[in-house]
């Protein structure tokens, strides 16, 4: 991928860009066998390519300059702002959304965010794109003093922007490096922006986490659920689980599945897919999944994890360890953490791996493992037992 922002000097976001992207893959690949080195064991399957640019189903741009003339990117070390406007990572489709936002900035007299004065009010913009084109738009921003001037305008932005499905004002009060505030503000009637990911419409809320890169996503949860169909479990927890994407992709009618999620957000996006979707067997609630684990009577036969880069620690590793379950399908963005985690489990064996490029242009990925119960290794915890009724 060529790009201008770089070759400039002006962006260096992206690390590997000079690499050629078959050189990338084969890296990424090299790296995490390096780090699984301990497991000679472990069958390697062929790693997941991504399209090398326009891959991005979200922008997260800073915004700087003057509502008459925003610049729309990165800030740099001295927290001014770098326009990205063309950065290949995104989509044309996406391309096309950031003149509409720009000029709306000055039509509603959103003064941008001036980092070394500490003045203004718009932080960021985050426009996330489904696979069926629909859009959502959030506004950062340092107070709600700039709200009624954005629903002023929003009629005229959604003629701009017909795809335009859901709008929020997320309000960020600290002077910190954070892309966002805790509190939200939905403009629009409908909340949700539904991403179809093969043939499972999940619904992503605008504080809900998810996968920046569609397609690759979509093969992450192929894998898993193929994976999971033929160890056949009647039980299944999905921990850290987002808004649902592997326990929903891994629900059938024979299957108790169960999510746990701490952001509420998510769990009422998930709780919406799976009541759309009619799946009584299928269950979330929003809560910590190290403390869930460790509170559980009973242990289910496979468990998912999904855990944030830090990965998923002593507490739930060793949790794993000493209990029932039979199988662990590990999802990491740090194949570092996972390492480390994969090592304080060794009854739990892993077995098969795959590298999947959810970040080209980068050195990060996506890697997942699973990982199957040792003969004589199970643990003290008895399995969850197959039934009939629904949970509840």
């Amino acid at each position: 991928m060529q790009c201008s922002y770089f070759d400039a000097d002006r962006c260096r976001s992206c690390t590997l860009l000079g690499r050629s992207y078959a050189d990338q893959l084969a890296g990424k690949e090299e790296h995490c066998r390096t780090l699984l080195a301990d497991f000679p064991a472990l069958e390697w399957l062929p790693p997941v390519a991504s399209r090398e640019s326009g891959f991005r189903n979200k922008a997260k741009m800073a915004v700087a300059g003057t509502a008459e003339d925003p610049q729309l990117g990165i800030l740099d070390g001295g927290g001014r702002g770098v326009d990205l406007r063309e950065c290949g990572l995104y989509p044309a489709s996406l391309h096309a959304t950031f003149p509409v936002l720009a000029e709306f900035v000055g039509r509603a007299r959103l003064t941008p965010y001036d980092v070394p004065r500490r003045r203004g009010q718009l932080k960021n913009l985050l426009v996330t794109e489904s696979p069926d084109g629909e859009l959502m738009v959030r506004f950062v921003l340092r107070t709600d003093e700039s709200v009624v001037r954005i629903r002023k305008h929003l009629p005229w932005l959604r003629q701009a922007l017909p795809k335009l499905a859901v709008a929020s004002a997320n309000i960020l009060p600290e002077h910190k490096a954070v892309l966002e505030g805790e509190r939200e503000i939905v403009l629009t009637d409908q909340q949700t922006l539904r991403m179809g990911v093969d043939g499972v419409d999940l619904h992503l809320r605008p504080q809900s986490f998810f996968q920046t890169n569609t397609d690759v996503a979509a093969a992450l949860y192929r894998q898993a659920r193929a994976w999971v169909d033929e160890l056949a479990p009647a039980s299944l927890w999905d921990l850290y689980c987002g808004v649902g994407g592997f326990a929903l992709h891994c629900a059938d009618g024979d299957r108790n599945v169960t999510g746990i999620e701490v952001s509420r957000e998510a769990i009422a996006s998930a709780e919406l897919t799976r009541a759309q979707a009619g799946l009584g067997r299928v269950r979330f609630e929003a809560g910590d999944a190290t403390a869930f684990a460790l509170a559980a009577e009973q242990a289910p036969e496979l468990v998912i994890v999904n855990p944030p880069r830090r990965g998923i620690g002593p507490d739930l590793a060793g949790w794993l360890e000493s209990s029932s379950v039979r199988s662990v399908i590990y999802s990491s963005c740090n194949a570092v953490s996972l390492a480390r985690d994969l090592a304080a489990m060794p009854s739990l064996r892993p077995r098969r791996a795959r590298v999947l490029d959810m970040f080209p242009q980068t050195a990060h990925y996506e890697a997942l493992v699973l990982l199957e119960r040792a003969p004589g290794g199970a643990g003290q915890r008895p399995p969850a037992t197959r039934t009939t009724a629904p949970l509840t």
